[in-house]
């Protein structure tokens, strides 16, 4: 007889969450500015900053978040080769990946648009007289046709290196389809990879034990240097933004499951708390790529046929979340600096956020790129930017919850449309909860 944990997987993360944001601002409270106190103090404040927040947060927290992103690359390798060496009709693979980037597409001109409707509608940079005292210098976004050339590896093991995803789905594509096409070799090679997944996806459940402690650790050491005045005057945009998150996710994501598939809205919302939890912890969607595919496979019934493909894809290029941030900067920026924007100013804000969340994927810090690059095309000052760095650590928490919600509704749309999913799975309440609820005991007996 084994012995279970007491608590859901999730009910620690969201303990751990209130705890490490506790903590954080107690600690923020405790330590005085340097400025302002005399020896002893100004040493005391250094020993808990040295010992607490850069020490012991800081490093199981990036730890944490690199023990994650380590699974990333192989995962997605993997997972992504069993699931396109199972497809016995290969023609399948490019109407699963058109209704895939087709409503990723779709939902990123739906959130902006809806984001900039609001904005509007509430006007958060009306009467604010403000002057950016930072400035944003912006990378050149590479071109959709480079993207596209570079989709292609000239060396997959340099882009396993860099954690080039879509180099590397490209390659594990490839990859899967000559194993289909290979007979009994291939055979043999797809069940080798097979058990390679079985393997990775137990590592997927030994570091989730970790997780409530290494998002204790993040969001406390956060807290200690984020509080209420860092946004001040920004908390209107705040608002704004953070509500059409929520709105997105859980109206306009269950209206378009329900639409296109039928199923149980609410039954989505209930099985994604975890997967968005887990996302806002840690505000990373390929760092929680490995629970969202654990997410639609085990508990909603999506087969990993589709689910090796669409998740790593919305993982790449979906950014919903970014696209509402955005939409809703946009229009704040614009109001700050007293520029009005026409219809078709609008119109290319959407067209351009929703054309580049393809022609940008993969290119670090992807939002503020791809934001300059939409400021640009309207002719609003890229220096705007300055105005919402203070607050967009807070809200790329919630925007990342928002995308995997996101993947997670295509995901579970292609797989219905393409006869790639257990109905009854999605219906039980109960399936998959060894996701949540994991025996170490286990480990030593299986």
């Amino acid at each position: 007889m084994t012995n279970k944990p007491s608590s859901s997987l999730t009910t620690r993360i969201v303990i751990a969450m209130i705890a490490g944001i506790s903590v954080g601002s107690f600690l923020q409270w405790l330590m005085p500015d340097q400025s302002d106190v005399v020896v002893p103090l100004y040493l005391f404040d250094l020993s808990i900053r040295g010992l607490l927040v850069d020490g012991v947060f800081e490093v199981v927290g990036k730890v944490f978040v690199a023990s994650l992103q380590m699974l990333v690359v192989p995962l997605v390798f993997v997972s992504l080769i069993c699931g396109t060496c199972s497809l016995k009709d290969t023609t399948k693979l490019g109407r699963i990946g058109g209704k895939a980037i087709a409503l990723y597409l779709i939902t990123t001109a739906v959130a902006i648009s809806f984001a900039m409707s609001l904005a509007l509608f509430i006007s958060p940079g009306e009467g604010v007289n403000m002057v950016a005292n930072t400035t944003f210098e912006s990378r050149e976004a590479p071109s959709l046709a480079q993207v596209l050339i570079q989709m292609f590896p000239s060396n997959p093991f340099q882009a396993f290196a860099q954690g080039n995803m879509l180099q590397v789905i490209v390659f594990a594509l490839l990859f899967g389809i000559s194993i289909a096409l290979s007979g009994k070799a291939g055979e043999r090679v797809a069940s080798l990879f097979e058990d390679f997944s079985v393997v990775i996806m137990r590592l997927v459940t030994v570091l989730m034990n970790i997780a409530p402690y290494g998002v204790f650790c993040l969001l406390a050491g956060l807290f200690t240097d984020v509080s209420i005045e860092t946004f001040g005057n920004l908390i209107k945009y705040f608002l704004v933004v953070f509500v059409a998150l929520v709105l997105h996710a859980t109206v306009t994501y269950p209206v378009l499951l329900k639409a296109l598939t039928g199923l149980n809205p609410l039954i989505f919302l209930r099985k994604m708390r975890n997967t968005a939890i887990f996302a806002f912890s840690t505000s990373s969607s390929n760092a929680t790529l490995p629970i969202t595919m654990e997410t639609v496979t085990k508990k909603m019934g999506v087969k990993n046929s589709i689910a090796s493909f669409t998740v790593p894809l919305g993982a790449t290029i979906n950014m919903d979340g970014t696209a509402i941030m955005q939409g809703v900067a946009t229009v704040f920026i614009a109001q700050v600096f007293n520029v009005d924007l026409t219809l078709s100013d609008y119109l290319m804000v959407i067209l351009t956020a929703t054309l580049a969340s393809i022609g940008t994927a993969g290119v670090p810090g992807v939002g503020l790129i791809m934001l300059a690059m939409v400021l640009d095309q309207v002719g609003l000052p890229v220096e705007g930017i300055g105005l919402i760095i203070g607050v967009d650590r807070l809200l790329d928490m919630t925007r990342t919850a928002v995308n995997v919600t996101g993947d997670s509704m295509v995901t579970l749309i292609v797989g219905k449309s393409e006869n790639q999913f257990d109905e009854e799975v999605y219906n039980d309440l109960n399936a998959g909860q060894k996701i949540e609820d994991i025996d170490f005991s286990d480990l030593k007996h299986n």
